[in-house]
């Protein structure tokens, strides 16, 4: 290896793995929501964290997981960990039928969520991803920082927003909802 370059010799060197966690919280379901991330690689870590005065708990669990694959500053091995089962099923199993579909269901309906799950696909694909479920609120202390970070997202918009506010901002995304348009975010 002497006689190689250093910038040779990083470039043949394997890439760390980033672990990552995420977790997405919703105080109710719509309503004010927050999303959180830890990465980890090597001795360095990062915590990211995020929230919507209206929007769903499935909305932030796929942010979660959008927000930390962005974070990313190149294509880099990464093992990352959800307690959500829809994050989970959808990325693993459900999108490839979806994107052969057009983006509608089995039965033939819109895929909710259908922006977060393109830009998931798109960032997860720069990637060499592999996806784990994990116990929520089991003691695990990466996942049990996403959700106190979550929740301390919820707490922020609450705080920070007047109640009228946060009202008319659900009506919305309700509405929206509703009229098929995508929710906000």
């Amino acid at each position: 290896m002497a006689n190689r370059s250093l910038h040779e010799q990083a470039a043949a060197a394997p890439l760390q793995v980033v672990t990552i966690y995420t977790d997405g919280a919703c105080e109710g379901n719509p309503g004010p929501g927050g999303w959180a991330a830890v990465l980890r690689c090597g001795e360095t870590s990062r915590e990211l964290s995020g929230g919507a005065p209206a929007t769903t708990n499935n909305r932030m669990e796929l942010t979660a997981a959008i927000e930390a694959l962005r974070a990313l500053k190149r294509p880099v091995p990464v093992l990352m960990h959800t307690d959500s089962q829809y994050l989970l099923n959808g990325i693993t199993e459900w999108i490839p039928g979806w994107k052969s579909r057009g983006w509608r269901t089995a039965g033939k309906k819109p895929v909710k969520n259908a922006d977060l799950w393109r830009e998931l696909d798109k960032l997860a694909a720069a990637h060499t991803v592999t996806w784990r479920w994990v116990k929520g609120h089991a003691g695990n202390p990466d996942n049990e920082r996403c959700d106190t970070l979550a929740n301390a997202e919820i707490r922020r918009i609450r705080e920070q927003t007047a109640p009228a506010e946060l009202r008319r901002l659900l009506q919305q995304f309700r509405d929206e909802a509703d009229s098929g348009a995508q929710p906000l975010l």
